[in-house]
């Protein structure tokens, strides 16, 4: 089922997710629908306070990436086959140089600025069937992966440019409040909550 997704200014994005356990309820409903939410709105991740739930809880598909013809037949490789699901996931380290790239979130539709992160995390999670992980990624899946961790500790990439930027952007993100965005899958804004 394709669920609605959250749009900035809401306040469930601001929240620190909870963890859950094995017993959480729907809790195969929830990932199955939030890949096919995902899908739909051609995005490479999605976490769960983006569908309205703040959990620490979030799903990544890299395939989309796996086209771009400036990367190398192995990194091409690497993101065509990369797609998990991240439960009550904890960042162990964030190591390298920071590298800048220009990233959008399906819950700022219509925003997209350059953000620095490191280049390679350490990450400890529990995947789908709760199987408990520590793994180290680097490149575009350490950047989604970051990108989907920020999400379920209450933080948006907005939060990660400068004061000048988040100026500029300050009339699309009040837009976005008022329902005033036209993406091309659903969404649930703020400002029309209750109505």
């Amino acid at each position: 089922m394709i669920l609605p997704i959250v749009g900035y200014g809401d306040p469930v994005l601001r929240k620190v997710g909870v963890e859950i356990t094995p017993e959480y309820p729907h809790l195969k409903d929830i990932i199955a629908d939030m890949y096919e939410t995902m899908y739909n709105a051609y995005g490479v991740g999605l976490a769960a306070p983006q569908v309205g739930l703040a959990i620490r809880l979030f799903v990544i598909d890299t395939k989309p990436f796996s086209e771009d013809d400036e990367l190398s037949t192995e990194e091409r490789e690497q993101l065509k086959n990369f797609k998990q699901t991240f439960i009550n996931a904890k960042m162990l380290k964030e190591e390298g140089e920071e590298w800048g790239f220009n990233e959008g979130c399906l819950s700022i539709p219509e925003v997209r600025e350059d953000v620095y992160r490191n280049e390679r995390i350490t990450i400890e999670y529990f995947d789908a069937d709760f199987n408990k992980k520590t793994e180290v990624y680097d490149g575009f899946i350490a950047r989604v992966i970051q990108h989907e961790y920020d999400h379920i500790e209450g933080i948006l990439f907005t939060d990660k440019i400068s004061s000048l930027k988040k100026r500029l952007i300050t009339k699309k993100l009040h837009n976005i409040m008022e329902g005033k965005t036209r993406p091309d899958y659903k969404m649930k804004f703020v400002a029309k909550k209750g109505r």
